[in-house]
C-alpha cells in the first residue's frame, strides 16, 4: 500500500509540468517517477514550495495580464468614443462648413443681385439725369423764346404807339362835352397857346384804356391821343416837360409817351435812379424807349442798362457816392427776386 501511494503520489506529480515565473527564477526540473520516490521528505517539501511559487506567480501574472487586457479593452474603448466624438465632430465641421459655403454662395448672389440692381438703379438716374437737364435746356429755350417773343411784342406795340400820347388824370365823363378830341384841344389851349394853331396836330384817334370803366377804381382811366406823326408828340412832350405843370380847367393833369407794358415796366425801374440824380441836378431823362440819360461832369451820359451804369459809377467815386445807397437797394432787391426764383 505504502508503496502504491507513492505511485499514485508520483504519478500526480509526474503530471504537473512547471514553467519559470520570470527568467531569474531557476528552472524546475522534469523528476521520473523513480526519482520522486527516492527523493527525501526535505526534497519533496522543497519541491512542493517551489510549485506553490511558481502557482502563485502564474496567478499574479494570469492576473496582470487580465488588468492588462482590461485597460486595454477601456483604452480601445476610450479610443472608439473619442473616434465616434471626432467622426461626429467632423461631420458638424462639415455640415457647418458646407452651410458657410453656402451662405457664402448667397451672399455672392445677393451682392451680384445687388450689384446689377445698382447698375440698373445708376442708369436709371443717368437717364433721369439726362432727361432733366434736357427739360432744364428746353425750359432755358422756351424762356429765352418767350422772353424774345415779349421783346419782339413791345417792339411792335411801341411802334404801333410811337405817335401816341397818354393823357392821366382826366377826370371820367369830362368828355360828354366835347368828347376826348375837343379835351385835347383844350389842353392844348389852356397849356400851349402857340401849339393850338399849328393846323399840322392832327388827331388821328382817341380813346380811354381801358375801355370797360371799374366803378371800383378811384382813379380815372387813362386817355390815349394818336397822332398823326411822331414829330407832332415829340413837339407836344417837349414843351410839356418844359412847362413842368400841365392844367386842365385848372386842375393838374399829366402828358407822356404811351409805351408797351414791357416798355413801361423797364422805364418805371430807372425811376428811384433818376430821383436821386434829380436831386443831385445831373438833369436826368428817361430816354425811348428805356435809356437813362443824364448830365455828369459837363457830359451827357446815357445807359441802357442798370449793370453799365454800376460799371461806370465804379470808375466815377463822385457818381458812385451820389448813387451808393440806391445802387445798394437795387443790387438787394434783384438778390431776393433771384432767391424766389
Amino acid at each position: 500500500m505504502p508503496n502504491n501511494k507513492r505511485k499514485n503520489q508520483g504519478n500526480k506529480n509526474k503530471e504537473v509540468t512547471m514553467t519559470p515565473s520570470n527568467e531569474k527564477d531557476t528552472p524546475i526540473q522534469d523528476y521520473e517517477d523513480d526519482d520522486i520516490e527516492e527523493m527525501q521528505e526535505g526534497d519533496l517539501k522543497k519541491l512542493i514550495r517551489t510549485l506553490r511559487s511558481s502557482q502563485k506567480q502564474i496567478f499574479e501574472l494570469q492576473k496582470s495580464l487580465m488588468d492588462k487586457i482590461e485597460n486595454l479593452s477601456r483604452e480601445n474603448e476610450i479610443l472608439r468614443r473619442n473616434q465616434n466624438e471626432t467622426k461626429q465632430l467632423v461631420q458638424q465641421e462639415t455640415g457647418i462648413v458646407t452651410e458657410v459655403k453656402n451662405s457664402i454662395d448667397q451672399m455672392k448672389n445677393t451682392i451680384e443681385s445687388l450689384t446689377n440692381r445698382m447698375g440698373e438703379a445708376e442708369e436709371r438716374i443717368s437717364d433721369l439725369e439726362d432727361r432733366e437737364q434736357e427739360r432744364i435746356q428746353s425750359d432755358q429755350r422756351k424762356e429765352e423764346e418767350i422772353r424774345n417773343l415779349k421783346h419782339i411784342v413791345g417792339n411792335l406795340q411801341d411802334t404801333i404807339k410811337k405817335t401816341n400820347i397818354r393823357v392821366l388824370g382826366v377826370p371820367e365823363g369830362m368828355e360828354k362835352e366835347k368828347g376826348l378830341e375837343g379835351l385835347f384841344n383844350e389842353i392844348l389851349a389852356e397849356n400851349f397857346p402857340g401849339l393850338e394853331k399849328d393846323r399840322e396836330i392832327l388827331v388821328q384817334e382817341a380813346h380811354r384804356t381801358p375801355n370797360k370803366h371799374d366803378q371800383k377804381r378811384s382813379s380815372p382811366r387813362h386817355i390815349v391821343i394818336k397822332l398823326s406823326t411822331v414829330k407832332h408828340k415829340e413837339k407836344i412832350l417837349k414843351c410839356a416837360r418844359e412847362k413842368r405843370q400841365i392844367t386842365l380847367r385848372g386842375s393838374p393833369i399829366r402828358l407822356t409817351a404811351d409805351f408797351s407794358s414791357e416798355t413801361l415796366q423797364a422805364r418805371r425801374e430807372w425811376r428811384d435812379i433818376a430821383q436821386v440824380l434829380r436831386e443831385k441836378n445831373c438833369q436826368p431823362r428817361i430816354l425811348y424807349p428805356a435809356k437813362l440819360s443824364f448830365v455828369n461832369e459837363g457830359e451827357i451820359k446815357t445807359f441802357h442798362s442798370k449793370q453799365k451804369l454800376k460799371e461806370f459809377a465804379a470808375t466815377r467815386p463822385a457818381l458812385q457816392k451820389k448813387l451808393k445807397d440806391v445802387l445798394h437797394t437795387e443790387t438787394k432787391k434783384h438778390g431776393h427776386q433771384y432767391e424766389r426764383r
